[in-house]
Order: structure tokens, then C-alpha cells, then sequence
């Protein structure tokens, strides 16, 4: 009987955010690590099918890091990083394409096909989706020339894709390669292409999913996690070199998002046990909220707590 109740008092708790939700767009990034394992990878899936049926419309942004790191490595080169963004040569985005369309995202459609997800899997490439240009050559902090290859930054978008998808009930899956009005391919940032997404589809929520439980206020400790904070405090703690490495592009990433419109943004683990579906559906939520304005956040959002009314 207990666990009836559980389950029923789960239902009537995230009753109002599946209200609140419903025909929103939800742009979801996660990380190549994820794909390290399956089990997970399939747990994740199934937060995101969950989630879907409840009329919310998905669209999933993944990377490849990792893995492209390890085909990179096997081939003889080494990777090579600058403010936590890769630094891709010809090699490097040869193999992007291999394993970012190839591996990655098939993996990630295999996986949809085996549990019903309504899945369709496409880069920043088709329909001219995400049009790039080369990224200039700039200094790094101690004034040396760095030149980042074949990494594109973003010149215009053409959401035409993703609408027709979205409206058909599919959920698009894409991967970071783009190209120039050249034709030339470009590896993109994956969390700049979801909040790029997210600002031009007016979405709802933009959520970032990485190995660790969300912002820190020491990154060599996990359980210093900050539930909540504003932007500019996010922008104070860069500063201040309190994130670093694979964090930095994130907090660009917010940036972006929040700056053009998009409400809420979510960085939350992909290693805790349905970490989607508590971020989503509760208020106290597993990983950190990112705002433009605290006071934007409901009573019950500061202090964590179940809410049967209102949400945010």
C-alpha cells in the first residue's frame, strides 16, 4: 500500500508541471561520456521518453568528447584544449564526423528504436541548420596566437528543420558538426549549439548535462553544490577561477541562453538516478538553476521544497 501511495503522491506533485509544461519546448545537451555507458544512456532515454509523453517537446543536443579524444589518441595525435574547447585540425574533424555522426548519435537512435523513442538523428549540417564561419585566430591570456582549426562560431540559424520535426512528434537528436557557406565542416561547441537552439525556439528550458552535479562552489568537492544562483553570480565565480575546463564553455552557454530570452537553465549530473525527471518535476530538483533574477524563483524553488501549485 505504501508504495501505492508513493507513486500516487509522485503523480499529483508533478501533476501541475506537466500542466505548466505541456506543448513547451524542453532543448536537453548531454555529454559524450554519457555514451561510455549504455545502462546509462538508457536510463536517460527513458527520463526523456517519460517526459515526451507527457506532451513536452524534446530536443536533445550530444557531444563526443571523450570519444573522439580516444580515436584521436589511436591515431597517433594528441588532443589538444584552450579554455576547455577543443583545438580540431584536419584529423581531428575527419574523425569528428566519424565518430559524432557515426558512433555517437547511431548509438543514440539504436538505443531510441529499442525502448519506442520517436527519435530522428541529424547534425547542424541538414537543412542548413547552423551556418558557421572559421573561427578567427586569437591570444590566449598570455598573449600567444591560437589558432582553433576547424571550429566554427555560429553567423545564422535555420530553425525550419526542427520545427517541421517537432510539430511531426519527433524528437531530433543532433550532433555538433556544421559547416560554412562553403561547404567546409566545422566542429561547434555542443552546449553553444543547445543554447543557440534554445534562445531561437523560445524554449522553455534550456538543460546541460555533464558528469558532475552542477555548479560547485569548490570544484574539487562535490558536495558543495549550489542549488541556485543568478547569472552574474555565475559570471563572478569565472572570475573569480572558480570554474574551469569543461565548465567554462557551459557558463558561456548559459550566457547565451539567458541573455536572449530563455528563462531557466539547468546544469545537472547524468550519473544520478533519474536526475531529468527530478529536475523537471520537483522543485529541490538534483543539480543547479541558473537565473537572470533571483527573484524570478518561487518561495518553494529557494528553499527546495514539494510543491503541488505553483511552479516555475
Amino acid at each position: 500500500m505504501n508504495k501505492h501511495s508513493n507513486t500516487i503522491s509522485a503523480l499529483n506533485n508533478a501533476a501541475p508541471y506537466i500542466q505548466l509544461y505541456k506543448d513547451k519546448i524542453f532543448v536537453i545537451k548531454i555529454g559524450g561520456e554519457l555514451l561510455r555507458s549504455i545502462s546509462l544512456a538508457r536510463k536517460l532515454l527513458k527520463q526523456i521518453a517519460t517526459i515526451h509523453q507527457f506532451g513536452i517537446k524534446i530536443i536533445l543536443v550530444h557531444g563526443g568528447g571523450p570519444q573522439l579524444t580516444e580515436m584521436i589518441e589511436k591515431s597517433g595525435q594528441e588532443s589538444k584544449f584552450n579554455n576547455g574547447r577543443r583545438v580540431t585540425d584536419q584529423n581531428s574533424i575527419n574523425l569528428a564526423v566519424m565518430v559524432l555522426n557515426g558512433e555517437v548519435n547511431t548509438k543514440l537512435l539504436a538505443i531510441s528504436v529499442e525502448l519506442g523513442i520517436p527519435a530522428i538523428g541529424i547534425s547542424g549540417i541538414d537543412g542548413g541548420m547552423i551556418i558557421t564561419t572559421k573561427r578567427k585566430k586569437t591570444k590566449d591570456e598570455s598573449g600567444a596566437l591560437i589558432d582553433y582549426g576547424y571550429v566554427g562560431d555560429i553567423s545564422s540559424v535555420n530553425m525550419g528543420v526542427l520545427k517541421t520535426q517537432l510539430d511531426a512528434g519527433f524528437i531530433p537528436m543532433i550532433s555538433s558538426l556544421t559547416a560554412d557557406n562553403d561547404g567546409v565542416i566545422l566542429n561547434v561547441n555542443a552546449d553553444t549549439i543547445a543554447a543557440t537552439i534554445a534562445h531561437e525556439l523560445n524554449a522553455e528550458k534550456l538543460i546541460l548535462m555533464t558528469s558532475v552535479p552542477g555548479i560547485l562552489e569548490d570544484k574539487n568537492d562535490k558536495t558543495s553544490l549550489i542549488s541556485y544562483i543568478n547569472h552574474d553570480g555565475l559570471k563572478e565565480m569565472k572570475l573569480n577561477g572558480k570554474l574551469k575546463d569543461g565548465m567554462l564553455p557551459k557558463v558561456d552557454a548559459v550566457g547565451l541562453a539567458l541573455d536572449n530570452g530563455v528563462a531557466r537553465v539547468h546544469i545537472i549530473s547524468s550519473n544520478t538516478e533519474d536526475s531529468l525527471l527530478t529536475e523537471v518535476f520537483t522543485n529541490h530538483g538534483t543539480g543547479t538553476l541558473i537565473v537572470n533574477d533571483l527573484k524570478n524563483l518561487t518561495t518553494n524553488e529557494q528553499l527546495g521544497e514539494s510543491n503541488e501549485a505553483t511552479v516555475g
